[in-house]
């Protein structure tokens, strides 16, 4: 089973990092292939779930302002500002496909030790209280990874022809867009923020369990094609977003 790792120095904009996403599905599929993208945003977005229709009216002004894109996969709302965001694909023939619920185990179990290696004591959240709060991070799940117990990470999957796409976020810090929901450097403040906080530590953690051989570190070019195709079901005009490249773990504000 070949198997690639795109970790991407760009923030990029939503449209592109969902159509990119969706994009990995299809590869994942198509090609027999496992794939981890770690990846960041280059504006406050929200990430709507996949039957989340709209911003309740009641919410304030700045988040309806925010730059919207909706999900391939389900769950409240993400507000993406001060985070990474990994996806994760896997082909059916993965043997972790034919248990969905324990790849979110796998993926969230490599973010604690990933932590822990940064000397934060994380845990898996282990009872729900999911509510019905339109923000992702304000709704609580029995696998949420948590900080002093608050949520810091959370996933969400899209399954498509027995492939599976898993992709969430790690918090990083407290954006003045959500002030009730405190980030990483927030909850451990001896911590120095940085945009990868953790990043590096978390793909040395996930990758043994994803991938049996060295990965491949760039970007299929179908791919980058494929995902320039699905842009236009992410928003109605063509868009200028520009390409991801490869493997790049440096700070680029």
């Amino acid at each position: 089973m070949s198997c690639r790792l795109i970790v991407e120095s760009e923030p990029r904009p939503g449209i592109w990092n969902m159509a990119f996403d969706e994009a990995l599905l299809e590869a994942a599929s198509r090609r027999n292939e496992s794939i981890l993208r770690l990846y960041r945003w280059s504006e406050p977005t929200l990430s709507l779930g996949y039957f989340q229709k709209t911003v309740p009216p009641e919410l304030p002004r700045a988040l309806h302002l925010l730059p919207q894109v909706r999900r391939l996969s389900g769950g409240g709302a993400i507000l993406h500002h001060f985070e990474w965001t990994y996806s994760c694909a896997i082909p059916r023939t993965h043997p972790i496909a034919q248990n969905t619920e324990y790849l979110y185990e796998v993926v969230h179990g490599a973010i604690i030790r990933a932590l822990g290696s940064l000397h934060v004591h994380a845990s898996l959240r282990g009872d729900s209280t999911r509510g019905e709060a339109f923000l992702c991070f304000l709704r609580g799940d029995a696998r949420d990874v948590i900080v002093a117990k608050q949520k810091v990470a959370g996933s969400a999957q899209r399954r498509r022809r027995g492939a599976v796409l898993q992709h969430g976020s790690l918090l990083l810090k407290k954006s003045d867009f959500a002030s009730a929901v405190p980030g990483l450097v927030d909850l451990a403040p001896e911590l120095a923020y940085d945009p990868w906080l953790g990043a590096e530590e978390f793909v040395s953690a996930i990758s043994p369990t994803l991938f049996n051989e060295s990965p491949a570190e760039n970007v299929h070019p179908e791919d980058l094609k494929m995902a320039a195709k699905l842009l236009g079901e992410y928003e109605p005009t063509s868009s200028s977003a520009s390409c991801p490249t490869g493997r790049d773990l440096t700070d680029a504000r």
